[in-house]
């Protein structure tokens, strides 16, 4: 698991490391599943659909990251995109040094119209700073520049807000953009992401709230948007004194994360369970607050795991409204330009890799978008549902994965601790014998790496072998199986391998 925010601390060990580490696999385990099928326990809320992460908005403009959008919508339910800069200068919104007073959104247009016609919302994060309304010149030390001085008037900087959300409307519809959800600016508690203050960005986000509210009062606006969760009780206590709109709270968290800045010890957690004691801290925080209820946001965080994804997921549906994974695509260009298609270890954050190649991560979303609306009561690794024709439960063989943090592609060591388990589950209510479906993922199947690593391990795989791999790397069809006599299903499963099992009436 890797943090992308610790690029500075990424150092020669990362470098110099040379092969990818093996699984630490002791003798196979025995764990336990049960699901009752006769017994709904609620509803199922698909919070990890509701959004994903990418690059800058200018990326998104681009023919290859377009397609990856439309397959990751089509083949997840992915409902929101959140990305950073939609005000940088690289969109020729407002670079200074120009005729006339407006902004010119001619190319923000282009970016929100590519989202909206794959069917997806744009989740809007109010970043970065325009040149003609900074207060200095100070640039994220990333590719493409973007400036993350404070504005230099408050107020200037709120009145070019309601401009910008007036013209979203005047474009696509009040009733559409009341879905959509503002938040103000990305980790400003982070030097190279703000330079300004605290009170510097709580002045920000006064001044954009208030704005936001002014064009319609149902628009829905939040933040902070901090990495690890810090400024929670400073930022809802700024807003509930100045009676500001909190629709919703954002924050990141990563499983890398300083433990003793989250939770005051450090190594208090696994990395597997860092995210959700977080979210858990989040939301006590909130309700703490006259913004009790709230919508709670991860809109940052990761994983490429598809045990931890799931057990993450779950561990955090009594906290999150909505999780947004980072990210979606490797059409990704934030630190540097990927020199290579598929790498050992550390091989990027895209769930898409390059040239549309589906990563285990991807997979275990398609896994994730074929449970039901209903929950299934459940003991032990699962996540259980009702669907529209029977019953659909993942499971999961949950590992510790640790990476280390730095630039996508840096190292080739990935740290596996865990063990392969024969996972008898239980389906309490089916018929003996019943015939069910079986899907897997892990980093063998549904992964590119082996028909990669078959190849010889290219940098620059050619057409043909790039059509390989990404058949290769293509989720299974399921198989068939039978329940034996007392109703159980044995699973064999590797160390972060997840199973989808699907039942028909």
């Amino acid at each position: 698991m890797w943090d992308r925010r610790e690029i500075i601390g990424a150092g020669a060990a990362a470098l110099a490391a040379s092969a990818l580490a093996k699984p630490a696999f002791g003798q196979t385990a025995t764990e336990h599943v049960e699901i009752d099928l006769r017994r709904e326990t609620g509803a199922l809320d698909h919070i990890w659909s509701r959004c994903a992460g990418s690059d800058r908005a200018s990326a998104t403009m681009r023919e290859s990251w377009r397609h990856d959008l439309e397959r990751f919508r089509a083949e997840t339910g992915l409902e929101r995109v959140r990305f950073h800069g939609i005000f940088n200068d690289d969109l020729g919104v407002w670079p200074g040094g120009m005729n006339g007073k407006d902004p010119n959104f001619q190319n923000v247009d282009d970016v929100y119209d590519g989202v909206l016609a794959r069917g997806v919302q744009p989740f809007v994060e109010l970043s970065f700073m325009p040149k003609k309304l900074a207060s200095g010149n100070t640039k994220l030390n990333f590719t493409y520049n973007a400036n993350i001085t404070p504005p230099a008037s408050p107020e200037a900087w709120g009145d070019f807000i309601g401009v910008f959300v007036r013209h979203l409307i005047d474009r696509y519809g009040l009733g559409a953009v009341r879905q959509w959800y503002f938040e103000v600016w990305n980790e400003p508690n982070l030097t190279w992401f703000f330079s300004g203050t605290q009170a510097d960005y709580f002045a920000m986000y006064k001044a954009a709230a208030r704005a936001i509210k002014a064009v319609d009062p149902k628009l829905r606006v939040g933040g902070p948007s901090t990495a690890a969760a810090q400024w929670m009780p400073e930022f809802l206590g700024f807003c509930a004194q100045e009676n500001l709109p909190v629709d919703f709270v954002s924050t990141h968290i990563y499983a890398g994360d300083d433990q003793k800045e989250l939770f005051g010890q450090a190594n208090l957690y696994p990395h597997k369970d860092v995210i959700p004691a977080a979210m858990a801290k989040v939301r006590s925080q909130i309700d703490a607050t006259r913004y009790k209820g709230a919508e709670l946001w991860l809109s940052e965080w990761s994983s490429d795991s598809p045990a931890m994804i799931a057990h993450v997921i779950n561990n955090c549906l009594p906290y999150c409204h909505a999780m947004s994974q980072w990210c979606i695509s490797n059409v990704f260009e934030e630190i540097n330009f990927p020199n290579f298609i598929l790498k050992e270890g550390d091989g990027g954050w895209g769930m898409i890799a390059q040239r549309g190649i589906p990563r285990p991560s991807f997979n275990t979303y398609k896994l994730l978008h074929r449970l039901g609306p209903r929950r299934l009561a459940a003991t032990g690794p699962a996540l259980a549902s009702k669907t529209r024709t029977g019953a659909a439960a993942l499971i999961w063989n949950l590992a510790e994965v640790k990476q280390p943090s730095g630039i996508p592609g840096m190292s080739k060591e990935r740290i596996v601790t865990g063990e392969r388990k024969k996972i008898e589950v239980k389906l309490t209510g089916a018929a003996p014998g019943k015939s069910v479906r079986v899907s897997y993922v892990d980093q063998e199947r549904g992964s590119p790496l082996p028909k990669w690593r078959e190849l010889g391990s290219p940098q620059y795989p050619n057409k043909d072998q790039i059509e390989q791999i990404r058949r290769a790397a293509e989720l299974a069809p399921p198989e068939t199986r039978r329940l034996n006599e007392q109703r159980v299903l044995t699973l064999d499963l590797p160390p972060e391998g997840v199973a989808l099992v699907e039942i028909s009436e």
